[in-house]
């Protein structure tokens, strides 16, 4: 009876319990003695002086656009939100009769300074106020579900292979316990970590499943082949590039010797600095920042939320000016969906629609872009989106990145200007 491989095609295996190429931790210690001298045969390409690099920032829960970007000439938004609304001698004055939250004065710093953009009224057709749902349709780039694919993991896919059909894993990183599904393609998947030390094989009983594993699913009965099938060299470099690529990682972040400035989200940008500095061939970072869903106690929860998320910002940006680093790099934030236009009765906001977009980079057209949506012409008691949010990554995959959009996204959507090109 012929043995059976546990996966049969490479997207099984990027997608399993032992993706060792998004999961480098799990590389068996059998195949540790052959990275280093596949690291010395093929080093892993540097990044040249024209690299850009996307970091892509999730304020994950559903930001409160309306009390981030706050509309305080409208009064329809202090009439809906008797307790919590930001007043108008208290926010951070803006343009066009806008302002920003008053503990978010890093995010108004790097708005004074030209280092800001806003897209306002972002959303997409038909919105669903699922957390899970809503941030799947934002990851994949596709409101109808019809994509199993991240928009950044199609965008590796079909550009960034080369000569090589693996795609590297280093080239896209998060710092996540889980991959998150904008990177994750249908070859293509990042490597994803909170801490770098998890990246450190330990040894012991689950090296030994690893093995076990790996020798299942490639039908190996003796020593790994030098040659094979074409999966079975795919698996087996995968693996290894996955592991070169979690040594790099570690050797660029050392002793992260972070400050406290933005807490632990403006912790992981500062790593993602180190890493950018560090000269890797990193295209896309993700990064994500939790605590947004305010159902409840809005005030001072938002209000530490801004501040966290506006110093994390301005110091990632510092430190990025300062190493002569910034010109290279793009910063993207977006959220599962905004909150309800009218507070509710525990002193918070539920699931809403709209919300704003923000860009953070030298490169970026400062200022905002787009109407604020009319809040006297509501959605099922929501902001109504006026830009589909695939118009903003149309202009970073046309602008930024250099691709034509339509490759990526499946659709014509018109870029909007948002990038000095």
């Amino acid at each position: 009876m012929s043995q059976e491989p546990l996966y049969t095609t490479r997207r099984e295996f990027l997608s399993g319990s032992f993706g060792l190429l998004s999961a480098a931790t799990t590389l068996p210690l059998f195949l540790g003695n052959t990275v280093s001298a596949l690291a010395a045969d093929e080093p892993l390409a540097g990044r040249s002086d024209s690299h850009r690099i996307l970091v892509l920032v999730q304020l994950a829960g559903g930001n409160d656009g309306l009390n981030t970007i706050v509309p305080y000439t409208m009064d329809p938004y202090y009439k809906l939100r008797k307790n919590i609304a930001i007043g108008k001698d208290d926010c951070l004055k803006l343009e066009k009769g806008l302002g920003l939250h008053p503990a978010a004065e890093g995010l108004k710093s790097l708005f004074d300074d030209g280092r800001m953009a806003v897209v306002q009224g972002v959303g997409y057709p038909n919105p669903d106020r699922s957390h899970f749902t809503s941030t799947d349709i934002w990851h994949s780039g596709d409101p109808r579900m019809r994509s199993h694919s991240g928009w950044l993991g199609r965008y590796f896919d079909s550009c960034c292979q080369g000569s090589d059909p693996v795609p590297e894993p280093i080239e896209g990183v998060a710092l996540t316990k889980e991959t998150p599904l904008a990177l994750q393609g249908k070859t293509f998947g990042p490597i994803a970590f909170e801490n770098p030390d998890a990246l450190r094989w330990n040894p012991g009983k689950r090296d030994r499943e690893a093995d076990a594993v790996f020798r299942k699913l490639n039908n190996i009965h003796g020593d790994v082949p030098q040659s094979g099938s074409d999966l079975q060299q795919f698996l087996q470099r995968a693996a290894l590039k996955a592991q070169i690529g979690a040594d790099d990682i570690r050797a660029a972040t050392g002793d992260l010797g972070v400050g406290r400035r933005g807490g632990r989200f403006g912790q992981s940008l500062q790593l993602i600095a180190k890493m950018i500095k560090a000269d890797m061939p990193t295209r896309v970072y993700y990064a994500t920042m939790g605590g947004f869903d305010t159902h409840t106690g809005q005030v001072g929860r938002h209000q530490r939320l801004m501040r966290e998320f506006g110093d994390g910002m301005q110091s990632f940006m510092e430190t990025l000016k300062a190493d002569k680093l910034d010109e290279r790099v793009l910063i993207v934030t977006f959220s599962e969906f905004g909150r309800r236009v009218q507070e509710n009765a525990s002193g918070g906001t539920d699931h809403g629609e709209a919300a704003p977009m923000f860009l953070f980079g030298p490169k970026v057209k400062p200022g905002l872009h787009q109407k604020h949506p009319d809040l006297t012409k509501l959605h099922r008691g929501d902001l109504q989106f006026g830009t589909d949010f695939r118009k903003v990554y149309a202009a970073v995959l046309r602008d930024w990145l250099k691709v034509r959009p339509e490759r990526i996204l499946g659709g014509n959507f018109a870029p909007l200007r948002l990038l000095n090109r």
